[in-house]
Order: structure tokens, then sequence, then C-alpha cells
């Protein structure tokens, strides 16, 4: 029997106190006081009913051993609505569960303004090592089209707060493309995140989807394509300049700063998902993985935790459908694909993977290292949709 490897916990906690423009995520405006203790009650009976899943599937794999925890990431929604002792109960119901590794990543999402001040010094204590804090830009105009809950003060207010209490694992978002936004504008945002010296920086475009009030009725000044190649390309250059590694698609990192939950996403690893909307996913043979995802409404979820009916879907794939979501995330990392992992997830032969990616390194979309690693070209990560359409099974 081999030793089961290591896994992720991701906890999303579905409450904003205002959904912004262009927000498609499953979060929910928050209006009276929030159920901390029935759906903190409800995620501990959820997290045992998946640690079961999780045991059997290692059981089904003949691997010995729990699998340790070794990133633990509180999504949203806004997750610093909830107070720290919430928090860290259930950084302690994770550990005496499933088992945090020592040095565990464990990150809460935050938007700065909405959050009670001073509590970053709780959030640790309770045993939080990471920030993400949803700053989207520096600047007041951009952050007033995009209905954001915070000001540009607030934003740098977050940041210091943050630095002071200790933390020094943080991550910022970061949009571009915003109404209105010029090269210099998102340029300046990448300069400030970098004074600050955040550990990291997710950079993205802002995209406009259908049911969110942008959908509704798009902006009229929104950057056209060259203005967003130009834009990207800037931005992007100076974030090289100040020390940030691109390891991902849209994430930049000081060296040895890359974040592991999402590394662990990517390069294909399990995860439970608790919570109301949450997605989860284990292996249970190679080439086989199985799927879970929650109740999207929150207080439906909260009733029916810990139960089969807290789940909307469960599904499994085989086969070229592993093989293609293998693809999908691998192929966002700059590192790609490594031929034995591919193996080892998908359950086919690597000439067999291989010959679905020949056309597109021969099309010049995807290269193959001198280390055997298939990986996207520049060209195939700018148009790694189009890339991805082209593997559909």
């Amino acid at each position: 029997m081999s030793v089961a490897p290591p896994c992720a916990v991701y906890i999303h906690l579905p409450w904003c106190l205002r959904r912004c423009h262009y927000c498609d995520f499953n979060a929910y405006t928050h209006r009276g006081t929030l159920p901390v203790a029935a759906y903190v009650t409800a995620l501990i009976r959820e997290l045992e009913r998946q640690a079961l899943w999780l045991e059997r599937a290692r059981a089904e794999r003949g691997e010995r051993g729990r699998s340790p925890i070794e990133s633990l990431f509180f999504g949203g929604g806004t997750p610093s609505l909830f107070p720290a002792a919430a928090i860290g109960r259930l950084i302690t119901a994770v550990d005496q569960r499933l088992g945090l590794t020592a040095d565990a990543e464990v990150t809460l999402e935050a938007n700065p303004g909405a959050r009670e001040h001073g509590r970053w010094r709780d959030y640790r204590a309770a045993g939080v090592n990471r920030l993400s804090l949803g700053v989207q830009s520096f600047a007041a105009a951009p952050l007033q089209r995009l209905g954001r809950i915070h000001d540009a003060p607030a934003a740098h207010a977050s940041l210091r707060e943050a630095f002071g209490a200790g933390f020094s694992a943080i991550n910022i978002d970061l949009m571009y493309g915003l109404p209105g936004q010029g090269v210099a504008g998102a340029v300046e945002d990448v300069r400030i995140a970098a004074a600050y010296g955040v550990a990291h920086v997710s950079h993205y475009q802002l995209t406009i989807e259908p049911e969110t009030p942008f959908g509704r009725s798009p902006p009229a000044d929104l950057p056209d394509e060259g203005e967003l190649e130009a834009i990207e390309r800037h931005a992007r250059a100076a974030l090289h300049e100040c020390g940030y590694e691109r390891y991902e698609v849209s994430a930049f990192a000081q060296p040895q700063r890359r974040c592991r939950h999402n590394l662990n996403y990517w390069s294909y690893g399990d995860y439970l998902g608790l919570g109301a909307g949450a997605h989860g996913k284990v292996a249970v043979a190679p080439g086989r993985i199985e799927r879970r995802v929650a109740v999207a409404e929150p207080r439906q979820w909260l009733t029916a935790a810990g139960r089969p009916q807290a789940d909307a879907h469960v599904f499994a794939l085989e086969g070229d459908e592993v093989a293609f979501e293998l693809f999908a995330n691998g192929l966002r990392l700059l590192d790609g694909i490594e031929p034995q992992q591919a193996v080892r997830h998908s359950g086919l032969a690597w000439p067999q993977l291989h010959a679905r990616l020949a056309s597109l390194v021969r099309e010049g979309w995807l290269e193959q290292g001198a280390d055997g690693r298939v990986r996207a070209t520049p060209i195939g990560l700018r148009w790694l949709d189009s890339l991805l359409e082209r593997l559909l099974p």
C-alpha cells in the first residue's frame, strides 16, 4: 500500500454586504443577522460526511493513512464577515478530523471595508496565515464603477493593517480592462501593490457575465481588444520588473510564494468543498474521478448539510473526460503538464495523451520542452479557451 497524498479543503461562506456589478459567484447580499453558529455547525457535519467519502476513495486506491490537509481556503462571498472565533472553530475541526500539515496554508478571502476594524490580529490568532484581499484597483473611479463596497483609502488602510497584524503572506486581486481604464492606470495599480511588498498578485481581466448588472447593461467605455492587449502587456511587464514571477495564466508571485491551494487544483489534486455551492473532487482510481457540487442556496444547503441531500450533483468522469480536465487545469500553469503525472491521473498511456496534443504542438499553440513537459506557448496562453476547445473529447 502507498501513503495517502495530501489534499485540500475549500470552505464557502456565501454572504456579502453588497454584490458587485460584475459578480456571478454563488454569493448573496446579507441582510439582518448572519446565521454564523448554525452555518458553522452545518459545515462541521458536512466535513464529517465528506471525510468519509475521501477515506473510501483512499481505500479503493489502496492507500494507507489519512490524507493530510496542506491547504485550507475560506472563500465567498466575503468570509471576513464571519468572526475570527467562527473561522478558528472551523480550522480546528478540519485539523481534528483530517489533520492539517505543520506548514498548512490557511487562506481567508476578505474585502476592504467589509470587516470590523482591527480584526486581522484575531484571524491570525485563530490560525489564518494567508490573506487574499479583493482590492481590484487602488483608483477611486474604477472602484465606484465596479460597485465595490470599499474606496481607495480603505484599500490602502486594509493592507497597512494586515501587515501591521503580522501577515506576510498576502495576495491581492487586481483587475484590468476596467471601464475607462488605460495603460497608465493599470500599471499604477501594479506598482502600488509592489510597493507594499505583497507576496502574490492575482491579475485578471474583467469579464462581462450575462446574469450580472454589467451583463444587462455593459459599460460603454470598456477598452477594446487592442487597448486590452496593451494594458495586459505593460501591466505584466511591470509585475515582472517588480520581482513577480508569472506561474499561471493570471497568477504572479514573489519567489517561493506561490498559492499552494490553487496549485493543488491546477495540478489535479484532490479537494473537498464544504458549504453552499461548493465543489469537491476526489480520484477513486487512475482515470476515474468523482465530483460533488453542493446545493447553491445557503439556507437550503444549511438544512441538508451532513446528508446526501446537500449534494445538488454527484457524478463521475472517466477516460477522455478526465484527460480533458487534466489538460484544462495543467495548461493554465506555465510549467505545463508532466508526462508521468498525466499518466498517473488519467490512466491513459502517454502516447494516447500526446496524440491529442500533437497537432497543437505543430501549430504553435503548445510546445514540449527538453524536460518532457508540455506547456502552452505565449499565443496558447493568450487564447487558452480557444486552445482547450480543440481538446474537447
